[in-house]
């Protein structure tokens, strides 16, 4: 089956979460991905328990549809290594803190002239120029400086950081968006360039619709917990043994919710009228809902907004996700042999294209898996990759 990015190359220097997650994704579409690692290999290998084989649960999950080349970027040998699979590159993708690549030897400046068709994408805290480009930075410090964390929680509660690491994934979403759309716009031109990806930035842009009312209105977007500040009802709510969340967005849907719920007497309250009366009495609606769906359980809920068509669902847990008939129906989970653990359990891909979908088509790598078959590839003989191996120039 064909995949959209077959026969592109790229080099990933990257480790924890947003460069791994983010070459993943171009994996996941077809590209030879090349990881790059240090001697010892990555260090979110060793962030475990719980292990899969001899690598933590943590770097399983960011490096799939990958091969491992062990290299000493210290040594010049290493550096030459890396020379030639940059001629032979599309793509190299790094998170190093700022300046640190320069001082390796692999900044895009010195890239660029080896290959000037080689597209480089740089992922850090808060970007390569301004004021705080030194600063350190991780996903829950991008969480905090972005106003995200701000806004989620329950009210009159600390603020709480998302379940998964949300600022290292959404801003791999947009470095793998920035470097598909580089490639097409090479394709166009022959030229490659730089990409300046940081946390911060992507963090800010999913204020979203917060940041908006915060421009009309020029009011702090406040905690709400699962609530909606535009939308009412629209939220979680308690049932006799459970959680659900439903989602009233329109005028019809709030009066199919009402019929369902027993109370048509709310359709014609004028408190509760319109959506914007719904949002502006909101604290006396929702106890009156609280107090309607405490009385049921929620399969009985789920049953009677379902018939009625309002958007409703069950707040499930994580094992309760990945045993969902939907979910593996969907391929969203997978079975895949991994050379030390044996048949492990993955998440599929999101690629659903009817002529180049997707592919889970090799498990995360162990350290150095592929270090002689790459430099085989780049044309070292087998001689003169013992000798880099007996330098400890690979691994």
């Amino acid at each position: 089956m064909a995949l959209p990015l077959e026969g592109i190359r790229v080099l990933d220097f990257t480790r924890v979460m947003s460069g791994p997650f983010a070459t993943m994704l171009l994996g996941d579409l077809g590209a030879d991905v090349i990881k790059i690692e240090p001697p010892g290999g990555d260090d979110t290998r060793g962030w475990g328990p719980p292990w899969i084989g001899g690598d933590s649960a943590y770097f399983m999950s960011a490096n799939r549809n990958k091969r491992s080349i062990i290299i000493d970027l210290k040594k010049l040998e290493g550096k030459e290594v890396v020379k030639k699979l940059v001629e032979k590159a599309d793509v190299v993708v790094e998170n190093f803190r700022p300046g640190v690549a320069e001082q390796l030897g692999i900044g895009y400046d010195h890239l660029s002239k080896i290959n000037p068709r080689i597209i480089y994408c740089s992922i850090s805290g808060f970007g390569q120029s301004g004021p705080y480009r030194d600063k350190p930075g991780y996903d829950l410090v991008a969480l905090a400086m972005s106003g995200l964390m701000s806004i989620t929680g329950e009210p009159n509660r600390p603020p709480v950081k998302f379940g998964v690491p949300i600022a290292d994934l959404t801003t791999a979403l947009f470095a793998a968006l920035s470097i598909v759309s580089a490639l097409y716009w090479r394709e166009k031109t022959g030229k490659g360039q730089y990409i300046d990806m940081a946390l911060l930035d992507a963090q800010v842009l999913l204020l979203s619709h917060q940041a908006f009312n915060y421009f009309a209105a020029g009011e702090e977007p406040r905690r709400m917990g699962s609530a909606h500040p535009n939308i009412v009802p629209y939220q979680a709510f308690e049932t006799s043994d459970g959680y659900i969340i439903v989602t009233v967005g329109s005028e019809k849907l709030w009066e199919q919710f009402c019929k369902a719920i027993g109370r048509p007497d709310l359709i014609e309250n004028p408190k509760f009228k319109t959506n914007a009366d719904r949002v502006i009495n909101r604290e006396e609606l929702i106890e009156e809902l609280e107090r309607v769906f405490k009385s049921k359980p929620t399969r009985f809920w789920i049953e009677e907004l379902e018939r009625a068509r309002v958007p409703v669902a069950p707040i499930l847990t994580v094992g309760q996700v990945l045993s969902d008939e939907h979910v593996r129906y969907r391929g969203m989970v997978l079975e895949i042999e991994h050379p030390e653990a044996g048949v492990i359990k993955m998440l599929g891909t999101p690629f659903k294209m009817s002529e180049t979908p997707g592919m889970v088509r090799s498990p995360p790598p162990t350290k150095g898996q592929h270090t002689f078959e790459i430099l085989r590839e780049l044309g070292f003989d087998y001689e003169e990759i013992i000798e880099l191996k007996s330098k400890h120039v690979v691994e």
